[in-house]
């Protein structure tokens, strides 16, 4: 005889709430001590979801911005040192697939997330539809890709970013 648990699953939410949790967020911290000697003293900030989004849907038609520019503009408006690398991307892919969800559902502003990229220029695998959606998308806006190994960049990325600042 086979005995077999049925177990309740809830239902899955969708990424347009998460991006919405707040959770205590923003909130700055000191770095920790296991992280000052690569990261340097000072504080961290962690964004809320909907700060990453907002930052990412500045970005126009034809320019770029990476993860780490995303970063840094972070730390800036909080007055912190730095912005939490992990949380900054997590969001990053939070706002990418509330967009598709949005996309889906047929509205037509949406957050431009496949102008968000890893650092060096490099293209988010993690992203809505994966590499070829996200090259799809910066190829129609005049971006050359190259591909170098298994990894896709933007060439002369650099020269399309988005200056943040004061």
């Amino acid at each position: 005889m086979v005995f077999r648990m049925v177990v309740a699953q809830r239902p899955r939410k969708s990424f347009r709430a998460k991006l919405q949790e707040a959770a205590g967020l923003p909130r700055v911290v000191p770095i920790p001590a296991k992280l000052r000697a690569s990261w340097g003293a000072g504080t961290l900030v962690i964004a809320a979801p909907i700060e990453v989004d907002a930052l990412m849907r500045k970005v126009r038609k034809g320019r770029l911005t990476t993860l780490g520019d995303l970063r840094r503009a972070l730390a800036a408006r909080h007055g912190a040192t730095t912005a939490c690398p992990l949380t900054t991307a997590i969001f990053a892919g939070i706002a990418a697939h509330a967009a598709a969800e949005d996309e889906s559902d047929g509205r037509q502003r949406i957050t431009p997330w496949w102008r968000t990229l890893k650092p060096g220029g490099e293209l988010n695998p993690k992203y809505p539809g994966g590499l070829v959606a996200q090259r799809a998308r910066l190829e129609a806006e005049g971006h050359r890709i190259e591909v170098r190994g298994k990894r896709w960049f933007v060439r002369d990325h650099e020269r399309r970013l988005v200056r943040w600042g004061p």
